[in-house]
């Protein structure tokens, strides 16, 4: 039989995995900044705020201009809105980021929908048209690029098979396709703590995200995606959101577990999302993941409600409060940035 795939060109492969060791720099972690339209609305709304394209975009400008954020956070993942937003004096977001040495991201799935057959569960859509977008965020400056999967739990029927398949294979076409357009893609395949009826158990997201992610890297082998210029964004094995969180040693027991069975240790990185977690949860619970290191690949961070609470909470919408803002990111990013090498304490919570 003719084999027609190809692998990448040798300098393409170099500089996707320069950017993808970057990503994971010690000490520093990603900023995700890319809710939807809708998502951003209901935080803005949380704190008594409109929200109209320029309040968005000043809330923007808030995170990316924070001052010294470059020593904790190594790249930032925009919104199409945000990656063609401008700072007050004219510049661009993305030469904003990259000015200061902060590679800038972009998120390019158009969000999860029903599952045809199986309405209960969703597969992330995007695919038409993204090596065309891909190769236009790439001109606006973006580095690298997110997808992210949906996993749901439901008993012991969801998520099915079919669901973990086709929402891999397209997690593999993706990640084709960015590489393709010298983009490192950020994998994200979430199992969420809280989706579905939130009560199942450690033992059950443990089983559900071992099967999820051995299907993910049976299809970016499948789809010949050098595993070295990409970044795993998982999620910590934790149980349902109704359940109480358990004890930082249990959760960091079954979440290496599962990533020294399932993750390749050719991956440069994984950078754990929030999902569902408190801002001081996910913290601790990286920083736990570290102090039992070192691990085959770097164990950082890529945090949207995370990094962001603090955030909304100290700016209220007023302009008055940009500077206690920017010093409330500033020390979740810093804090994160010690629990990214395992020197997290509750004291420096103060």
């Amino acid at each position: 039989m003719i084999q027609f795939l190809q692998m990448l060109d040798v300098k393409l492969a170099k500089q996707l995995n320069e950017t993808a060791k970057a990503m994971v720099a010690k000490g520093k972690g990603i900023l995700a900044a890319d809710e939807s339209t809708s998502t951003i609305t209901k935080r803005l709304d949380s704190i008594g705020v409109e929200s109209t394209e320029e309040t968005r975009r000043f809330y923007r400008q808030i995170l990316l201009t924070t001052k010294d954020a470059e020593k904790y956070i190594s790249g930032v993942i925009l919104y199409d809105e945000t990656i063609r937003q401008k700072a007050d004096d004219g510049t661009p977001f993305p030469k904003v980021l990259s000015d200061r040495g902060i590679l800038p991201g972009i998120k390019v799935d158009t969000g999860a929908k029903p599952l045809a057959l199986s309405p209960l569960e969703t597969v992330t859509e995007g695919l038409d048209g993204l090596r065309e977008r891909l190769q236009e965020y790439y001109k606006l400056g973006a580095r690298f690029a997110k997808w992210r999967a949906v996993i749901t739990i439901a008993g012991m029927d969801l998520p099915t098979d079919y669901c973990i398949h086709v929402n891999a294979h397209a997690l593999g076409r993706y990640a084709a396709l960015c590489q393709e357009n010298g983009l490192v893609p950020i994998v994200e395949p979430e199992v969420m703590m809280d989706g579905g009826n939130m009560n199942h158990s450690i033992e059950r997201c443990e089983e559900v995200t071992t099967k999820t992610l051995h299907a993910v890297f049976e299809e970016l082998a499948k789809q010949q995606v050098d595993l070295k210029g990409i970044i795993l964004k998982p999620n910590m094995i934790v149980p349902g959101k109704k359940i109480a969180m358990p004890d930082p040693k249990q959760v960091t027991e079954h979440t290496l577990r599962v990533y020294k069975q399932e993750v390749p240790i050719e991956v440069p990185g994984c950078v754990f999302l929030s999902g569902g977690q408190s801002d001081i949860d996910a913290t601790v619970n990286m920083n736990e993941m570290n102090k039992m290191g070192p691990h085959p690949w770097e164990l950082s961070f890529s945090y949207g409600r995370g990094l962001q609470a603090a955030v909304l909470e100290a700016w209220k919408g007023k302009k008055e409060n940009v500077a206690a803002a920017h010093k409330a990111l500033l020390k979740r990013a810093m804090l994160n940035g010690a629990a990214r090498d395992g020197k997290y304490s509750p004291e420096m919570e103060k």
